[in-house]
């Protein structure tokens, strides 16, 4: 029986991930660093622990439970030895609160596409379907290969939400398999970009214009962040960027939250570490910068 790649997360009724209302499933694993991301429990390609401090009642359970010792309860609540941890899960199993829970677990994909059959007609009503997503989809192409076939041979609409951060083996690969792809463009700069990301962006604009070469179906997405690329210079580098393509799709401007700052404190680490000012930008900002990246046929949508 095929073992998918580890997810974290299945969210249903999704209405921002593509067209109609979708199932978006969670890759766990990706190659960025963003200092801002939202989703930083898919950073890692493995399981992991998550603490939710609000919901501990300090009972001691999984400290006694712990055969390595590695979980203590102090002043400032649970702590945990990471070099001593196996993250084996019985903490979380034994856990009465479910303050501790483990972060992925591995589908077969028969158990995949039985929850993803759980609401084809949602889907199929809505001019919906299913969303790759993560961490990065296209950092496990082999087990997203065998998920975008499966899910086209019971015919749903299928997108990968991506960075394009792959060897474009991989991304043609991929874009041969679904019907839409959407794409990240966080920063134009390139020593910026791998400052703030871990990575440069020179590979992901090349597979943009692979993209483009060969009509493939995407649209374009952009964090926007207020001190990190929502000034005039990014929004008009970006803009040059994409008059360059012969695409004229959608861009979508995606407003800052922090609520990564709260998974940072479940994974025992911490946010933004080197304090990089970053805000949400104003309705204001955002429709400037919307008026910066219009033109050539391209639709700015806002939020």
């Amino acid at each position: 029986m095929t073992t998918c790649s580890l997810i974290f997360d299945i969210k249903r009724y999704a209405i921002n991930d593509g067209p109609g209302i979708r199932t978006t499933i969670f890759f766990k694993g990706c190659p960025l660093r963003c200092v801002w991301c939202h989703n930083s429990e898919s950073w890692q390609p493995q399981r992991q622990l998550l603490y939710k401090a609000g919901r501990c009642i300090g009972c001691a359970t999984c400290v006694e439970i712990c055969r390595q010792g590695a979980l203590t309860l102090g002043a400032n609540g649970l702590q945990r030895d990471k070099n001593r941890c196996l993250v084996c899960g019985r903490c979380a199993d034994e856990c009465p609160t479910t303050a501790l829970e483990i972060c992925g677990k591995e589908w077969t994909m028969d158990s995949l596409m039985a929850e993803v059959e759980k609401e084809r007609d949602v889907m199929t009503d809505s001019g919906g379907g299913v969303t790759l997503c993560g961490g990065e989809p296209l950092m496990h192409h082999h087990s997203t290969m065998a998920i975008l076939k499966e899910l086209g041979r019971r015919g749903f609409h299928r997108v990968v939400d991506t960075s394009l951060y792959a060897p474009t083996e991989v991304v043609q690969e991929v874009a041969s398999e679904c019907e839409l792809m959407l794409v990240d463009i966080k920063l134009m700069d390139n020593e910026k970009h791998r400052l703030l990301t871990g990575v440069s962006n020179e590979l992901i604009l090349d597979n943009i214009r692979w993209l483009d070469r060969h009509q493939c179906h995407f649209a374009v997405r952009i964090p926007l962040i207020e001190g990190i690329n929502a000034d005039d210079d990014n929004m008009r580098q970006t803009a040059h960027f994409l008059d360059t393509l012969s695409w004229a799709g959608e861009v979508y401007l995606l407003p800052y939250h922090d609520v990564g700052r709260d998974k940072h404190r479940r994974m025992w680490s911490t946010y933004n570490p080197k304090q990089i000012p970053m805000a949400a930008p104003s309705d204001e900002l955002l429709r400037h910068c919307a008026e910066l990246l219009g033109g050539k046929g391209r639709r700015v949508i806002e939020g």
